[in-house]
């Protein structure tokens, strides 16, 4: 995986929730299932919209398989993540709100669907903290071309 990018040093992360856990399914581009401590959580990647595979009304979008298949090749099954949260812990649906970041190596995995052109930036209040990073990741993969942004 050809992974670079680090979020911002804004400061607010120490002051947020923070957990360790493992992959255990990826349901999308942007929504996987981790394993915290006893529990099954399913999370969604705070600021960022893959392009929908199994939506029920939108159907498969430009550039969904791609990013779901991205996804999936990097958060396989037992992948250690550390999840940060920001403002808040739900989404309407239930699914814990993270930050996620690969153990291993610290990617900002969140950052780099963006940087690679798998997803847009997606700000929705209160959670904001990297909307600034999103934007200009975005901004760079567009400029280039890359994945959605030279191929929807």
């Amino acid at each position: 995986m050809a992974c670079g990018g680090s979020p911002s040093s804004s400061g607010s992360e120490s002051a947020t929730f923070a957990n360790a856990g493992v992959v255990v399914s990826v349901a999308d581009g942007d929504t996987l299932t981790v394993q915290i401590g006893d529990t099954k959580e399913k999370v969604r990647l705070i600021g960022v919209d893959t392009p929908e595979t199994q939506h029920p009304t939108k159907g498969v979008q430009c550039w969904g398989p791609e990013a779901s298949d991205f996804t999936k090749s990097v958060m396989t099954k037992g992948t250690r993540v550390r999840l940060v949260r920001d403002v808040e812990a739900r989404d309407r649906y239930g699914r814990l709100l993270a930050y996620v970041y690969l153990t291993d190596t610290n990617v900002f995995f969140n950052l780099e669907l963006v940087r690679l052109g798998f997803a847009r930036p997606y700000p929705f209040e209160p959670n904001t903290t990297h909307e600034s990073d999103f934007a200009a990741a975005a901004w760079e993969a567009q400029d280039a071309g890359r994945g959605l942004w030279g191929a929807c």
